[in-house]
């Protein structure tokens, strides 16, 4: 069972919109003016026993209009895509065993599902890439030039 002061950490840890506090011995925050603040505990709260705490008015946990933080896409690779297919690749084999015809051999079904991983593939990678370039547009960092080989003579 955590104790009060792991709780009030822990409470703490969840707010989202901080101002400095004081923490008298009682345990009581005390608000802080911007006034008193010297610039090197504003630069480094921690040192200068002074805690960032949320405005009391607000309640732990989540907060109307707050997005929850976005969660970061790695370039595309075709190992990551590979892998994917491994994993889909049993799936496909299933669903098209028990979509098969009556006449249907285990070649013809094995190529079934070569041929959906030769859709699957490619298109995977795509999305991967599509993905990608809308991320990167979000957090507002350009994607970098594409590097062209210069034509040889």
């Amino acid at each position: 069972m955590p104790t009060r002061k792991q709780k009030r950490r822990r409470q703490k840890g969840r707010r989202h919109e901080y101002e400095y506090v004081y923490v008298d011995d009682e345990g009581h925050e005390v608000e802080v003016d911007d006034d008193e603040l010297e610039p090197s505990v504003k630069a480094a709260p921690a040192k200068a026993g002074v805690r960032p705490s949320a405005k009391s008015a607000k309640p732990a946990g989540k907060t109307a209009g707050k997005k929850p933080p976005m969660r970061e896409v790695k370039p595309p690779s075709w190992d990551r895509v590979f892998r994917r297919g491994l994993i889909f690749a049993p799936v496909m084999l299933v669903v098209v065993y028990l979509l098969k015809p009556d006449s249907a051999t285990p070649a013809s079904i094995i190529v079934q599902v070569v041929v959906l991983l030769l859709f699957f593939l490619p298109f995977s990678y795509f999305m991967d890439t599509v993905m990608y370039r809308q991320y990167r547009k979000r957090i507002g960092d350009p994607l970098p030039p594409r590097e062209r080989k210069p034509p040889s003579s």
